[in-house]
């Protein structure tokens, strides 16, 4: 309880964060206030970040990476800035969607084909103007235990904008034994309020967040290079 306390009340001055200073802050302030914001979020959760690799900076860059839990956004905000292209559902959570829409996620709807086209341009906009930007293209959240298929569609955006991608693998696991932490999961049945109890009961959890050598698309269509870009994220991680 002592755990979810801190965590809330850090969650209160992100919110209040992006709403009275940030108008007054330069882009390069913002993305500082963000990554120092997530490092002591994942600290008051009794998380360790650990990361592996270098991040390329600075953009444009498209990162992809495997997506296990809700704390994925927070530990790669930990690790570096980066702009995410998410689900719509994340805008409606309590608290945790005016975050995300602080700090200038872009929402896509999954279902509509038509929406998904208006994310991809608005990416490689993005991108030709030097972000970085991050997708999960599994689509949803796996067991952290292996990958579901990438999906390609938002690779467009890269090869759009001739922009390298940077594949990132993320894992949780237990501090002391170093065996994968299934306890921030959140796939299948459960609840976010089950997760995050799960997560802050847990005696000790890291993440481990390994960065990866950007790509150039050399050519490739984005089918083949989702499917490279999965292996790569396989390997990094371990298998």
């Amino acid at each position: 309880m002592w755990r979810l306390w801190r965590a809330f009340t850090h969650i209160l001055v992100g919110l209040f964060t992006i709403l009275l200073r940030f108008p007054r802050l330069s882009q390069e302030q913002r993305e500082l206030r963000v990554q120092v914001w997530s490092r002591e979020l994942l600290a008051r959760l009794g998380i360790r970040l650990e990361v592996c690799g270098a991040a390329t900076l600075p953009g444009p860059l498209l990162l992809v990476a495997n997506h296990i839990s809700w704390l994925d956004i927070t530990a790669l905000h930990a690790a570096r800035f980066c702009r995410f292209v998410s689900k719509a559902d994340v805008q409606r959570w309590p608290l945790i969607g005016l975050l995300a829409s602080g700090v200038g996620t872009l929402f896509i709807q999954r279902e509509s084909r038509r929406d998904a086209m208006r994310v991809v341009h608005h990416m490689a906009d993005s991108l030709r103007a030097g972000d970085v930007l991050a997708v999960f293209p599994e689509g949803t959240t796996s067991d952290g235990l292996d990958l579901l298929p990438f999906h390609a569609n938002l690779l467009q955006a890269a090869i759009a904008a001739d922009a390298p991608v940077q594949p990132v693998a993320l894992q949780f696991v237990d501090t002391r034994s170093g065996r994968r932490s299934l306890a921030p999961c959140y796939v299948g049945d459960d609840t976010l309020l089950g997760s995050v109890w799960r997560t802050v009961r847990a005696p000790g959890v890291t993440v481990r967040i390994t960065f990866g050598e950007p790509q150039p698309a050399q050519g490739r269509e984005r089918r083949v290079w989702a499917q490279d870009l999965r292996a790569e994220v396989l390997r990094l991680r371990g298998g």
